[in-house]
């Protein structure tokens, strides 16, 4: 999984500690609670990941799901892999009870986009602004 992940960050120009990685994914896959990691293969190769991460919203009154990561590799676009992947992760989120799920995606990732709007994510305008501080170490 962390090869996957370095190949998504070295898609958009971000270097990755691998270390931090994979220590951020043992944590994830330790503390089910935290959410999930689904590994898509294809003839035994890794095809792609999508990672859900949960949290409790005041808004929803319950959980909400973030697709943290959605990587699926070159080779394998366009075969429904990241569609396979986050069938999974919205059935998980139903069965956890979650009311809602957010995704971030850069504003010029198109294919990333048409595969979310299919499954009915859409982007929100209202008046919203996200913030954002890092607490400790830069990862």
């Amino acid at each position: 999984m962390v090869e996957l992940m370095r190949e998504f960050y070295a898609e958009s120009n971000h270097s990755l500690d691998e270390r931090w990685a994979a220590d951020a994914f043992s944590q994830l896959l330790e503390h089910s609670e935290l959410g999930c990691v689904w590994l898509a293969e294809s003839g035994g190769v890794a095809a792609g990941h999508a990672v859900l991460t949960l949290r409790y919203t005041m808004e929803h009154g319950a959980l909400s799901g973030q697709i943290d990561d959605l990587f699926v590799r070159q080779a394998f676009r366009r075969r429904r892999v990241g569609l396979a992947l986050l069938s999974e992760l919205f059935d998980e989120c139903g069965r956890r009870g979650c009311k809602a799920v957010y995704v971030e995606v850069g504003d010029r990732n198109l294919p990333a986009i048409g595969l979310y709007r299919r499954l009915g994510l859409e982007p929100f305008h209202d008046g919203r602004v996200l913030f954002h501080r890092a607490l400790g170490p830069a990862a």
